[in-house]
Order: C-alpha cells, then sequence, then structure tokens
C-alpha cells in the first residue's frame, strides 16, 4: 500500500467512517487521525506511529456542541478559553466521557481536546458524525510533519491516504493546559503563549511531575531527528564539534563556513516555529554530524521552540 495524496474530503471521510486511518492538515502539524469512538480504528494509528500505547492522544470536534460528547464537565475559565482560542492551537485537558475509550486517553479519566482551525479539516469534521483522535503524522518520536509530502516520507507506506491541505501555518503543536487541583496548568507549550492564555484566565501554573504523562508531548524524549541534537551556546558548541561536519540552527544569524539555517532573519518567532520541523528534517537527511541549536528567547513562541529542542536533544 501507498498513500494517495489529495484533496478530497469525501474520499478521506469514506475512508475514516470504514475505520481507516487518514493524515489530515491542522493549523500546528499534520495529523494522523480515526474514528476517536473506534477502538479498532484508534489503535491503527499506534501501529502506524509505532507509538507507545501510554502516551493519550488529543481528540479532534468541528463544533462547540459536539464537546458534549467527549467531555463530562467543564471547569471555570474552559468556556472563556474556547470562546476566546477555538477554533485555534489550544488544547484542553478536560474530564471525560465514558464514551471515549481509554486506548485514547491511555487509561486516565481526562481527554485532551481541541478545535482544529485548518479549512478543509474543518469541512472534514463538518461530514462525519463522530470526532477525530489524532496525533502528529509522523512515526512516534520523531520530526513531526507540515506537509502533505513529509506525511508521505515517513508513513506512506503504513496509511491509504492523505488528505493535503499545504503547508502547516502555524508549524509546532497545539499548546496544552488542564484543569488540575483546582487550577490550570502548562502541560505543553505550543502554538499560542501561555501569556495569552493568562490574559484570559488568569495564572496557569506548571504541570506535577509524573510517571506517565498527562497529556500528548509530555515525554521526555520526543521530535527526535536520527542524528545527535545539542543546544546551547553557539560560540561553545563551535569550539567543542570543530572539524566535524555541522549543522547549525540559528534564530537569526548566518554562520559562514557552516551549513546554516535562520529560522527569521526578522526575529519574528512565529515564523521560527513554522520552520522549525522542516529544518530539523532538512538537517537530519543531510550529511552533516550532529546538528546544533541556538536556544531561542525564552517568552511566547519561544517557549516552545526551546522546548522541542530539548527535547529533541534527549537520548
Amino acid at each position: 500500500m501507498r498513500a494517495k495524496i489529495g484533496s478530497s474530503v469525501q474520499e478521506a471521510a469514506q475512508l475514516l467512517r470504514a475505520g481507516e486511518v487518514v493524515a489530515i492538515p491542522t493549523e500546528t502539524v499534520y495529523g494522523l487521525a480515526a474514528n476517536a469512538f473506534d477502538e479498532a480504528a484508534v489503535l491503527k494509528v499506534f501501529e502506524a506511529k509505532a507509538r507507545p500505547s501510554f502516551d493519550p492522544l488529543i481528540v479532534h470536534i468541528g463544533r462547540r456542541d459536539e464537546l458534549a460528547r467527549v467531555v463530562a464537565e467543564l471547569p471555570p475559565g474552559a468556556e472563556a478559553l474556547m470562546e476566546t482560542f477555538w477554533p485555534g492551537p489550544l488544547t484542553l485537558v478536560l474530564p471525560k466521557k465514558p464514551a471515549v475509550p481509554d486506548l485514547v486517553t491511555s487509561g486516565l479519566d481526562t481527554v485532551g481536546v481541541r478545535m482544529p482551525a485548518h479549512p478543509l479539516t474543518r469541512e472534514l469534521l463538518g461530514s462525519i458524525d463522530f470526532p477525530l483522535a489524532a496525533p502528529s503524522a509522523n512515526p512516534f518520536g520523531y520530526v513531526s510533519p507540515t506537509t502533505a509530502q513529509h506525511v508521505a516520507d515517513q508513513l506512506g507506506d503504513r496509511i491509504p491516504y492523505i488528505l493535503d491541505g499545504g503547508p502547516c501555518t502555524v508549524g509546532v503543536e497545539s499548546t496544552i493546559v488542564g484543569w488540575e487541583e483546582n487550577r490550570w496548568v502548562l502541560y505543553r507549550p505550543g502554538g499560542i503563549p501561555v501569556e495569552r492564555i493568562e490574559a484570559v484566565i488568569g495564572r496557569v501554573e506548571p504541570a506535577l511531575k509524573q510517571v506517565l504523562p498527562a497529556a500528548p508531548g509530555m515525554l521526555e524524549s520526543h521530535y527526535a531527528p536520527r542524528k545527535r541534537v545539542m543546544v546551547g551556546d553557539m560560540d561553545a558548541l563551535l569550539r567543542r564539534f570543530a572539524g566535524q561536519r555541522v549543522g547549525i540552527i540559528s534564530f537569526q544569524e548566518e554562520r559562514p563556513g557552516h551549513r546554516c539555517e535562520v529560522l527569521s532573519e526578522q526575529g519574528d518567532l512565529a515564523e521560527a516555529a513554522r520552520h522549525l520541523f522542516a529544518v530539523l528534517r532538512e538537517l537530519d537527511a543531510s550529511d552533516c554530524e550532529v546538528i546544533l541549536a541556538e536556544r531561542f528567547p525564552d517568552e511566547g513562541l519561544g517557549r516552545a521552540i526551546n522546548d522541542r529542542l530539548r527535547r529533541a536533544s534527549v537520548r
């Protein structure tokens, strides 16, 4: 089997109704979607990604009234967050209803839910009568895909269809927040800076450390290329790896004499986030021996970029 790449919402919907998995575009990254209520279909997602069953999946809905099918109750502030940021790159971890299979939530009594903003996926969700469980459409732990071709390169021999919605506009995964011990906590930085969330609901605390992840993207080693990734002061890293072929990920500054990928010449963190995974992928496929990345400003989307780079560097 080789995945077909196309823009037919009808074809994607037919496959999903038949219990198949389909790669779908979102504003963040491409997802690998299945009927969230069909355990056999969800299992195909894990199989295609070779994904540990203890890492929860995010459930995607197309309309607010669908939330009642998967979520048991809304904590204080949830309505305000949805009103402000949905559709968009914000996932809320909320108490789940029994209809959501344990396979989706890794046995947790909560479920991550979001409403994607990509028009093609919103059209798809409007044409089916079930929500979609969808992690990123990449082999587990590897760099997330931001184009249909990225999905085809990684999973093209494991899935039947890739719904092509063009390049992702955000380029890093959704921000994940949840209600824990009567407070909002941050499980994963992402496409919406935590400062914007705090402007709506007040202080968001760091998540409590747990043995198993409470939400997607919390495993320590994640988003990792096959090549070694080192993050830190670039001058010090270049001295350490002198004599080796290095690939450099830089925010704004070119590094003459090396293969250097500048994420945003203008110093725009949103632009840098959009380019991050594609650059990691390019360097991983290059002849460089090690990938060196500088730390980004630890504010706004810079936090999400630093988080992805840190996880990519864990071995």
